[in-house]
């Protein structure tokens, strides 16, 4: 009984978003048991809710298959040469698809932008708990230079963001169910309240830093201006403790 509400309850939620995922191929007929679970005249099977499970999943690959898709071309060819219809095209997807998830290509461009700075942040968080480092002011430059490196390594994804790094550090509007780990602010946040020193506006001292180490990293790894990103490295940290030390209490 308790398995049957649970079936009922997951329909009847899906029932209500199905518009927000329904695209111009769509056959409605398939979602006709939908219907039925609002009035009671029928009862969902399993069958019923494995369909409707697996058009969800069907509705989030395609979206995933945009964002892959829109990613390598606006990497290879750039964004003033790719079209929506190349990037639909490509992924295999409606044009109307395109619309149901982003406004234009300069929408999907900066949801990826954001995407792409959290995952970053995301893997140096992971790296950063794995490495067991105390203290925040060393927590935070083992942060950057991982971010460093990673950016100094794929110089691809670097020309893609530009100097827009701090979009993966803050919350971001853009940021909805493309998001599966923790929120970074959030893990950044704990780690001062778990420092020894109380920081004033940390939020303001963690986006200065970001936007600081942004800046220089893409001047330094893409032009080595003004030294190259290794030479840089020392006077950057330098001065990233000395913003740290700025805001201690």
């Amino acid at each position: 009984m308790a398995k049957k509400f649970f079936i009922i309850f997951l329909a009847l939620i899906f029932s209500a978003n199905i518009l927000c995922f329904a695209d111009e191929t769509d056959d409605w007929s398939n979602y006709s048991h939908v219907d039925n679970a609002w009035d009671g005249q029928k009862s969902i099977t399993n069958k019923q809710f494995e369909e409707t499970m697996n058009a969800l999943q069907a509705k989030k690959k395609k979206k995933e298959a945009l964002f892959n898709t829109a990613y390598e071309l606006f990497t290879t060819k750039g964004i003033n040469a790719t079209a929506i219809s190349d990037i639909v095209e490509k992924a295999g997807v409606a044009k109307g698809t395109f619309y149901l998830y982003f406004k234009d290509k300069y929408d999907i461009k900066n949801k990826l932008t954001a995407f792409k700075t959290h995952e970053l942040f995301e893997k140096a968080a992971k790296a950063l708990r794995k490495a067991d480092i105390s203290g925040l002011e060393e927590q935070l430059i083992f942060i950057i230079d991982y971010i460093i490196d990673a950016l100094a390594s794929n110089k691809a994804l670097l020309n893609f963001i530009s100097k827009n790094l701090v979009m993966g550090a803050l919350r971001s509007a853009l940021l909805t169910e493309e998001r599966t780990e923790p929120d970074f602010y959030e893990e950044f946040l704990n780690l001062v309240n778990e420092d020894s020193y109380k920081y004033e506006c940390p939020d303001v001292m963690l986006f200065t830093i970001v936007e600081l180490t942004g800046s220089t990293a893409y001047n330094s790894i893409l032009y080595n201006e003004p030294l190259s990103i290794e030479e840089y490295k020392p006077y950057l940290y330098r001065t990233v403790r000395l913003i740290i030390a700025s805001h201690r209490q």
